[in-house]
């Protein structure tokens, strides 16, 4: 798709833009970003937020609660489109006056350029693609990552492909690091293949958000997993892709207690890469036997 296109958002608030010229959607991002992050914060809105806020340093017991602030489109999990990672998260918030400035900026970040050239290209209208901002207390994770309940490099889905790094998952979420890998047989939770990687950085919280710092010397050659807690995430990975019936792309984090191990699902949404080879093979497979029914009569 090329041209000008009208970018209807915030009501009134419209851009005529060349959604091939990188600057000019840029440009356009920034405004519409600038007026969501300095409008007011809605009362009505800002109550609610207090009370989950007064809610949640109750249910925990924290006295120095520090959360994750985290954005969710409308359109983010699909199936057949990803558009995971265009929306911004914002790590160790700490006080509630920066939790309500994030949960804008989480919203503002529905208009990130990326995000309104890729709506350009599937076709979403602009005023029809909603978000909402999750608050999730912050785990203070030993190990983090991610893991496809499906093998990522050829669909096989009786696998699941696990990724892990020491600390938060920001690192391997990002890119940032090459992970230690392992893949395990669903069916009968053998480690079939395992990859660990030399691991020198890390992200670690501090009071200002997070940062990488270098990992110890003796946990670089380390992996990051247990035996037994990659099978404790094949179980997880397997409920959560019956739950919604369909492969699945999961954030996790492993946090040491004083009492005992915790395993978190962060977040799951769809794995988009062979759902969408699937339907272009089913649809291909359709268009054949029609081919070939209109054949057999003549």
């Amino acid at each position: 798709m090329s041209g000008r296109r009208q970018l209807r958002a915030l009501g009134d608030l419209n851009h005529a833009v060349d959604t091939d010229d990188d600057n000019a959607v840029a440009a356009a991002s920034e405004d519409i970003r600038e007026h969501i992050e300095s409008a007011e914060f809605p009362e009505f809105l800002s109550v609610e937020l207090r009370s989950a806020w007064e809610q949640l340093h109750s249910e925990t017991g924290a006295t120095d609660l520090q959360v994750a602030v985290r954005s969710s489109a409308t359109a983010e999990d699909l199936p057949d489109a990803s558009f995971a990672g265009q929306q911004d998260t914002y790590l160790n918030v700490s006080d509630f006056e920066s939790v309500k400035q994030r949960t804008k900026a989480c919203m503002a970040s529905l208009f990130t350029a990326r995000a309104i050239t890729y709506r350009e290209e599937y076709e979403f209208k602009h005023d029809e693609v909603l978000i909402s901002v999750g608050i999730q207390k912050m785990v203070n994770a030993r190990t983090s990552g991610v893991m496809f309940t499906l093998n990522p490099s050829n669909g096989d889905k009786s696998k699941v492909r696990i990724e892990s790094n020491w600390g938060l998952g920001e690192a391997v979420v990002s890119g940032s690091v090459t992970p230690d890998s392992f893949l395990v047989d669903k069916p009968v939770y053998k480690i079939v293949d395992r990859n660990v990687q030399q691991k020198d950085v890390m992200t670690v919280p501090t009071d200002a958000g997070t940062e990488k710092v270098s990992v110890e010397d003796d946990k670089r050659d380390v992996p990051s997993l247990t035996a037994d807690e990659i099978i404790k995430l094949t179980d997880l990975a397997k409920a959560v892709e019956q739950h919604y019936d369909r492969p699945q792309d999961i954030e996790w984090a492993i946090e040491d207690g004083d009492d005992k191990k915790r395993f978190y699902i962060l977040q799951s949404r769809p794995e988009t890469t062979w759902n969408d080879e699937e339907t272009r093979r089913t649809e291909a497979d359709r268009s054949t036997s029609t081919a070939d029914r209109i054949l057999d009569q003549f």
